[in-house]
């Protein structure tokens, strides 16, 4: 197959799941809307901005000091009122890209902005798009412009990948036919077990000095509330003052560094850099607990590589988190708006050693029935010859 897609190649999500094509020997192209160098034999590769991705980066792709200072949730509001307006361009030159290369089809990686803009783009090609966990339940309703574009780039979709049911539920109330194929998987392709696994023995005793930690995998999103998560940590350590907090992709933020300060947190909390697969894996098995204090997502994929990892998930109690946690069982739903909340969930989960052991098995079980990256490609493969089929 010669396989367009249209993506953010920065994201790792994007990047597994295109990796399989491109190792089974399709030819495939990848048009990002952020500068990249992925780390694959793509047949092709051309950077195409829209909705302001330029003014985040620098010429070497690096975050751009505007971006730095710029709060995230402004960042967010910013191209929700204002990106739909930057499609035009954009569409018209994604569309002489298609020309050229004439793909057998494209994917694009979530609705806003890749989806609108092929949508944009009117072209006579098959088009799957994927839903991401927000894009109707944070970013489609967010302004007339974007329910517009959310709604014209549905109506024209070829097909839809979600991953989760609610979603794809939700897409057919935002317009999408059910007639059209549809399937339901993890939105990174799957968990590659070779990298995320549980270790033997990984369940540290209670009261174990410095090692029983805390990992809070999600960085800086609008739609997860860190500063729940920072405020929750004093409610924590008044009762179990050992305890260490590891955020991955948080070093050098400001808003991070600002609730630590304020919080008193620095010796408790350590901001780390982004992590590659491998140091993110070695990172999981460093902790005990997982927390995602989230208020929209679909399957966040580091609730999966927990998952696979044996570590014990505490995360926000929405619908689609509830497709993979039941709460007690594999791992405690709690209010992602509310500290204390959140603060309880953590030190029952700290707790209780045997809470986690059990929650360890069925998420393993769960991850190689659902989620395991071969599994999961296989089927996603299968998908796409039936589109152009």
């Amino acid at each position: 197959m010669r396989i367009l897609f249209l993506a953010d190649g920065r994201s790792p999500t994007a990047l597994n799941w295109m990796r399989h094509f491109v190792d089974a020997g399709h030819e495939v192209h990848l048009v990002s809307t952020f500068v990249c160098q992925p780390n694959l034999n793509l047949a092709s590769l051309q950077h195409l901005p829209v909705a302001f991705s330029a003014a985040a980066q620098n010429s070497a792709g690096e975050r751009s000091s505007l971006a730095a200072v710029l709060p995230t949730k402004f960042r967010t509001r910013l191209r929700q009122w204002l990106g739909p307006l930057t499609l035009r361009k954009s569409a018209s030159q994604f569309r002489d890209i298609a020309a050229k290369i004439q793909p057998d089809l494209i994917h694009a990686m979530r609705i806003p902005f890749e989806g609108m803009l092929s949508a944009g783009a009117d072209l006579d090609y098959p088009l799957l798009v994927s839903v991401w966990g927000n894009d109707f339940t944070l970013h489609g309703p967010s302004s007339p412009l974007m329910r517009r574009a959310t709604r014209r780039t549905l109506a024209r979709a070829t097909a839809l990948h979600t991953d989760t049911q609610r979603d794809l539920a939700l897409a057919r109330s935002w317009g999408f036919d059910a007639q059209k194929p549809a399937i339901v998987l993890p939105g990174n392709g799957g968990i590659r077990m070779d990298i995320f696994y549980p270790l033997p023995g990984a369940s540290i005793p209670d009261g174990v000095y410095a090692r029983m930690q805390v990992i809070n995998p999600r960085g800086l999103r609008s739609y997860v509330r860190n500063d729940v998560f920072f405020k929750a940590i004093p409610l924590v350590l008044r009762k179990r003052p050992e305890v260490r907090f590891l955020c991955p992709a948080m070093e050098g933020e400001p808003e991070a560094e600002k609730w630590v300060t304020e919080l008193g947190l620095e010796a408790y909390v350590q901001l780390m850099p982004k992590l590659g697969r491998r140091a993110m894996a070695d990172t999981y098995h460093a902790a005990q607990v997982m927390v995602s204090p989230s208020t929209h997502d679909g399957t966040p994929n580091s609730l999966l590589e927990a998952m696979a990892s044996g570590v014990f998930p505490v995360v926000g109690d929405i619908d689609s988190v509830r497709e993979w946690i039941t709460d007690g069982e594999n791992g405690l739903l709690v209010n992602p708006n509310d500290a204390e909340s959140l603060a309880k969930g953590l030190l029952r989960a700290l707790k209780d050693a045997d809470l986690r052991a059990r929650a360890a098995k069925i998420n393993s079980a769960l991850i190689q029935e659902r989620a395991d990256y071969g599994k999961v490609m296989a089927e996603a493969e299968a998908f796409y010859q039936r589109i152009i089929g």
